[in-house]
């Protein structure tokens, strides 16, 4: 598990530097591509109404078959991306939304994230409404096959009321998107079952019968770097039973404390987020 706090930088000068550089300007919709041999990303913007309080964007990745990236936990190893829009223009706040992830199982372990590509959508804040944003991003991202390839870029892409060529693009990613719901809309309970040292934690919770179910669990803190939930018998009719060790806390964190954890459920082309406390 200790492969996750790995910092961007540590995995640079263990791998090596892929270092992407943009091109400059942007087109009506989308940023260039920033490309390297693997990989390559961008802005898109999204249909965007007049007077809207936030802007519609997202960052693209595509990648080539056979390579991964990693969503904001990525298991058992990988590092998640990390965008810093701070050169960015009439920009109060960017929000990053995290598609559902894909469950990969290779021998390094398990890990969440994507292949092929991704788009990340972006609820963009104006400084001063009704003025363009230019946005300008820089990622730091790791892309794999059998081993990782640390990435860096920047983009920029200026973002105004209007049309898009790259809108269902952006739409088709937002509908991957988690939806927030309640423990009691997801009929989601969590419970210690034992008093070990790391204690064993049995989730249920309601899932139609015969169909695919995932299940992944996010700490208080992105220190926290739990294992991905295993299916185990013994639930209920309508219900769906995972169990995982509480492995992974940040150190000095007891075990048997009160935390509220992120349950996020992937049913086949649907997905909702959970927020619930383990007491």
């Amino acid at each position: 598990m200790k492969d996750i706090h790995r910092t961007l930088g540590a995995a640079i000068a263990a791998c090596g530097v892929v270092t992407m550089l943009a091109a400059p300007g942007y087109a009506a919709g989308a940023s260039p591509w920033t490309e390297d041999v693997h990989s390559a990303f961008r802005l898109i913007a999204g249909a965007n109404k007049q007077g809207a309080e936030t802007l519609r964007a997202g960052v693209e990745i595509k990648l080539q078959p056979g390579w991964k990236t990693y969503w904001r936990y990525p298991g058992d190893s990988g590092v998640p991306p990390r965008f810093d829009f701070s050169r960015s223009e009439n920009l109060a706040a960017a929000t990053v939304l995290y598609p559902a992830p894909h469950l990969y199982n290779d021998e390094t372990g398990n890990s969440l994230g994507y292949k092929d590509g991704v788009v990340f959508p972006l609820r963009v804040t104006p400084r001063q409404p009704g003025k363009p944003v230019k946005l300008r991003v820089t990622l730091d991202y790791a892309i794999c096959e059998k081993l990782c390839v640390p990435a860096q870029g920047s983009a920029e892409l200026t973002l105004a009321p209007g049309s898009s060529a790259q809108d269902a693009t952006l739409s088709a990613a937002e509908a991957r998107v988690p939806k927030p719901v309640s423990a009691e809309q997801a009929g989601l309970t969590v419970r210690r079952v034992n008093d070990a040292a790391k204690p064993l934690v049995m989730v249920s919770l309601k899932a139609p019968s015969g169909a695919p179910v995932q299940l992944f669990v996010e700490g208080p803190t992105p220190e926290w770097a739990l294992p991905i939930p295993k299916p185990a018998p013994g639930a209920p009719a309508g219900h769906r039973q995972f169990g995982f060790e509480l492995d992974g806390l940040p150190p000095g964190v007891n075990p048997k404390g009160h935390f509220e954890l992120t349950f996020t459920v992937v049913e086949g082309e649907h997905a909702f987020e959970v927020k619930s406390h383990l007491d």
